[in-house]
């Protein structure tokens, strides 16, 4: 099969430049050839209609008409050949054992700032840096076990690192639940075309927050702590608590006993719990330390982690990690810590609290990508080629009044 056409200005994954079917895509292709438009269309509304029976939603907040949405689905899947996943693994492994090794150093000996390599005010400033845990040893010596690496593909082919998501990352579980969907709407594929499997996921997930239970203890008791069901992600804190064959629990079902470990309140009684994989910000997690007001949190949870008596996926502290100003020193830490060149390259960024950026960021910002440090999901960001001139302008006081609280990105013309 061969087509015609220009793919403009983007790399495109399923063709090649002139037009012929990429390798790793023919099998797909020899599989859509044999439906007609309007079976192609029937899978498609088949797949949402399941999507919405199970549940399978996210919550849209400040949405007049819907909270709930059923999360987008694309029958034609992004095929990442076999030796291009080695590439990514192999970058995505160095890049979490950088910033776990950051971590370690900046709650520390804080070597990293003393020789200069990043500016000490940065991360002492950083909104998530917890100085309440200096010289904490979290078990294993591991701050992020879970990472949400956002990757994109710009228009020569080139894998880059948008960002980093090391606090309370989601949205595994839409990835486990959409290899299900094309399973079911493509069948004949999966044999033929040698996919590999993502079902041991949740597998993973659990011996990874067994390998941090208090030492000495040889089958620990792992939960799931949600902020409940309002929550964006619920669906995901449930899916992966029933796929681990482990409790979902609030905060108003745990509580420390006198003896500084976390039970759990049982129809039977109190129960040990030993692992956490917490849903929940560091702000909320605990009032007795952070803020006051949380009803979410457990009195107490820090002082049992500090004292080793839970494991806590991810660790308190690691948001200084996911801060977008971090993230253009990634690269830094890896050639530090590792003595490496970075595998994945970031996207090129600019930091508004030096001089020459911030003039730059100032009178280009109509072409450039900005965003706040600590936001997430999309809120406090300008997309500059997208912006009316008064948005842009309203962005320029924000990032002249805290020029460290904002980075600056050349937009990228995704792959399709």
């Amino acid at each position: 099969m061969k087509i015609s056409y220009d793919p403009g200005k983007f790399f495109d994954e399923m063709f090649e430049a002139d037009g012929s079917v990429r390798p790793h895509y023919r099998n797909l292709v020899d599989r859509f050839a044999e439906l007609s438009e309007e079976e192609f269309n029937q899978k498609r509304s088949a797949v949402d209609l399941a999507f919405l029976q199970q549940g399978i939603t996210f919550t849209v907040y400040g949405d007049k008409e819907s909270t709930e949405r059923i999360f987008p689905f694309d029958l034609v899947p992004r095929i990442i050949p076999n030796s291009e996943w080695q590439h990514l693994s192999r970058g995505l492994e160095q890049r979490i054992r950088a910033l776990n090794l950051f971590l370690y150093d900046v709650y520390h000996d804080q070597k990293i700032l003393k020789d200069k390599v990043i500016p000490a005010d940065l991360v002492l400033s950083a909104k998530h840096f917890r100085k309440e845990f200096m010289n904490i040893d979290p078990p294993r010596d591991i701050y992020i076990h879970i990472c949400g690496t956002d990757l994109i593909r710009d228009d020569q082919g080139q894998y880059l690192v948008l960002e980093d998501n090391g606090r309370c990352p989601s949205g595994v579980s839409y990835m486990l639940e959409n290899r299900q969907a094309m399973k079911k709407a493509f069948p004949r594929f999966f044999p033929s075309a040698g996919v590999k499997s993502v079902l041991d996921y949740p597998q993973h997930l659990l011996a990874a927050l067994q390998h941090i239970a208090p030492r000495g203890i040889s089958n620990p008791t792992v939960a799931v702590l949600t902020p409940g069901v309002y929550n964006s992600a619920y669906f995901e804190h449930c899916f992966l608590a029933r796929q681990m064959g482990v409790e979902i629990v609030e905060g108003r079902d745990l509580v420390v006993g006198s003896d500084d470990r976390i039970y759990m309140r049982t129809t039977a009684g109190l129960k040990p719990v030993d692992v956490l994989y917490r849903r929940i910000d560091d702000d909320f997690i605990d009032p007795e330390v952070f803020r006051k007001d949380s009803l979410l949190g457990v009195p107490g949870l820090v002082r049992a982690y500090q004292k080793g008596n839970l494991g806590l996926a991810n660790s308190i502290g690691t948001g200084v990690a996911d801060d977008k100003v971090m993230y253009c020193f990634v690269p830094d830490m890896i050639k530090y810590y590792l003595g490496e060149d970075a595998i994945l390259p970031n996207v090129e960024t600019w930091l508004p609290f030096r001089p020459a950026d911030m003039d730059y960021v100032l009178e280009n910002m109509e072409n450039l990508v900005v965003k706040a440090a600590n936001e997430a999901g999309g809120y406090g960001m300008l997309i500059g080629p997208a912006a009316t001139k008064k948005e842009v302008n309203a962005f320029r006081e924000k990032v002249k009044a805290e020029p460290r609280n904002f980075i600056a990105q050349t937009p990228i013309q995704l792959s399709r």
